[in-house]
C-alpha cells in the first residue's frame, strides 16, 4: 500500500469511526454516564389550584381548518383552572376560515390575527408582547394534549432553577389513531431520556413544552427549528435547567407519507446548522455535558452523510485491496437492499428487519439536502408544516 493509500485508508477509519459513534456509541456512552453521574429530577406539584402560576397556551397556525377547531376544544378541556389559562392562536396570515374558527369560541380564546406573512419564528416574535402569563406553553395546531398535560408541565416550575420543561410526544395512526412510534423515534427518546439525566437537553418538542415567560426571547425571524432555539437559547443567556417530563403526553398524527417525512427532516436538518450561527457558544467545553451532547448527538450527526460518502468513495478507491474491496461491497449491498425496501409496503412483514436501512437513508439523505440548503444560503423560515394525515395534505397545507 502507497502512501497515499495509507492516507486514504486512516480518512476510510475515521469516517466509519465517525458514523458508529453518531448512531451506536453515544447511545451506549450517554447511557453509561448518565447512569454514573445523572439524576433523576424530581417535581413538585402544587398542592392546589391556587399555588398554579398563570399559564398561556401559544398556538401559532397557518390555515389549519381542518384542524383549529378541534385543537381549541381540546385545550379548552385541559385540566387546568379556567381561570389562570388562556389559549393564545397567532394565526399567520391565514386565508381560510381558521381566524372565524377561532373567534367563535369564549373569551379565553384570545385570537392574534396577524395579516402580514412572517413565518412560525415571525408569528412566535410578534405573539410574544401579547403574553401576560407566567408561564407559556408552546404547542402545534395539529397536537392534542393529555388532560393533565398542563399541571404535569408546570409542576417543575417550583424549582427557580428549571426554565424550559419538554413534555412527551406520541405519535398516533391517522386511522386508526394507535401508537405507531417507529424504532427511530423510541431511539431518540432514550437518547433524550438520558441527556435530560445529567442535565443536557437538547432543545424541546415543538409539539408540547413549557417556558418562563421572562426566558421567552423574540428569535431570529428566518429561524427554523423554533424549539430547538427558544429552550437553548434560554439556558445560554440565563443558564437554566431544561427538564423532561414524559408525562406530559401529546398526541400527534404521524406523517402521511415519506415524502412528508423527508421534508420535514431537510428542515429539521438545515434548521439544525442554521441556529448554531448564535447556539455555537454552547459547544465550548465549560458548558459540561451540554457541550459533550450537542457535540455528539447534533454536530456528529449532521456531518453523518459526509461520513458516509467519504467512506464509500475511499473504499472504492481502495477496492483492489481485498478488505477494502469487501467493505465497499457491503456498502453498495447495504444501499442497493434499502432502496428495494423502500418500495415494499409497509405490510409486508418478512422485510421489516430491514427497514432500518431506508429509514437510516432517508435520514441521511434529508440531512445532506438540509446542510446543502444551509450552505447555499436557501434557508427560510416561511412556515410549510409538514402535513400529519392524508386528509390534512389534500388540504395543501
Amino acid at each position: 500500500m502507497t502512501f497515499a493509500e495509507r492516507i486514504i485508508a486512516v480518512f476510510c477509519a475515521a469516517c466509519a469511526l465517525g458514523v458508529v459513534y453518531a448512531y451506536a456509541l453515544y447511545p451506549l456512552v450517554v447511557w453509561t454516564l448518565a447512569r454514573l453521574f445523572g439524576r433523576k429530577p424530581v417535581a413538585r406539584m402544587a398542592e392546589d389550584a391556587h399555588g398554579l402560576p398563570t399559564v398561556d397556551l401559544l398556538i401559532a397556525a397557518h390555515n389549519e381548518e381542518a384542524v383549529i377547531a378541534d385543537r381549541v376544544r381540546n385545550a379548552l378541556s385541559l385540566d387546568y383552572p379556567a381561570d389562570k389559562c388562556r389559549v393564545v392562536i397567532a394565526s399567520d396570515a391565514s386565508t381560510d376560515t381558521t381566524n372565524r374558527l377561532c373567534a367563535r369560541f369564549d373569551q379565553r380564546v384570545h385570537l392574534l390575527a396577524f395579516e402580514e406573512r412572517r413565518g412560525k419564528a415571525g408569528t412566535l416574535n410578534a405573539a410574544m408582547e401579547h403574553l401576560k402569563a407566567d408561564i407559556v406553553v408552546l404547542s402545534d395546531a395539529n397536537t392534542f394534549m393529555d388532560p393533565d398535560a398542563l399541571r404535569k408541565l408546570v409542576r417543575w416550575f417550583n424549582n427557580e432553577r428549571v426554565g424550559v420543561v419538554c413534555g412527551s410526544l406520541v405519535l398516533t395512526d391517522p386511522t386508526t389513531g394507535k401508537n405507531v412510534d417507529g424504532l427511530y423515534w423510541k431511539y431518540e427518546t432514550f437518547l433524550k431520556v438520558c441527556e435530560a439525566r445529567l442535565g443536557a437537553l437538547l432543545g424541546s418538542n415543538g409539539a408540547i413544552y413549557a417556558i418562563r415567560r421572562s426566558l421567552l426571547k423574540p428569535i431570529p425571524a428566518n429561524t427554523i427549528v423554533d424549539d430547538f432555539v427558544i429552550p437553548l437559547r434560554a439556558r445560554l443567556e440565563s443558564g437554566c435547567e431544561i427538564v423532561y417530563d414524559d408525562e406530559a403526553v401529546a398526541r400527534e398524527e404521524s406523517a402521511p407519507d415519506v415524502a412528508s417525512e423527508f421534508r420535514r427532516r431537510i428542515r429539521i436538518g438545515t434548521g439544525g446548522l442554521q441556529a448554531m450561527a448564535f447556539l455555537s457558544p454552547l459547544l465550548h467545553p465549560r458548558w459540561g455535558w451540554t457541550a459533550f451532547a450537542l457535540w455528539s448527538h447534533k454536530v456528529m450527526r449532521w456531518v453523518g452523510p459526509f461520513f458516509l460518502l467519504g467512506m464509500l468513495v475511499s473504499s472504492i478507491s481502495l477496492s483492489r485491496h481485498s478488505g477494502f474491496f469487501w467493505s465497499s461491497m457491503i456498502q453498495v449491498a447495504a444501499y442497493v437492499v434499502g432502496g428495494i425496501v423502500w418500495f415494499v409496503p409497509t405490510s409486508v412483514r418478512a422485510v421489516r428487519p430491514a427497514r432500518v436501512l431506508p429509514m437510516f437513508m432517508s435520514m441521511n439523505a434529508a440531512l445532506m439536502v438540509g446542510c446543502l440548503r444551509w450552505w447555499t444560503g436557501r434557508a427560510t423560515g416561511v412556515w410549510s408544516r409538514t402535513p400529519r394525515s392524508a386528509t390534512q395534505a389534500a388540504v395543501g397545507r
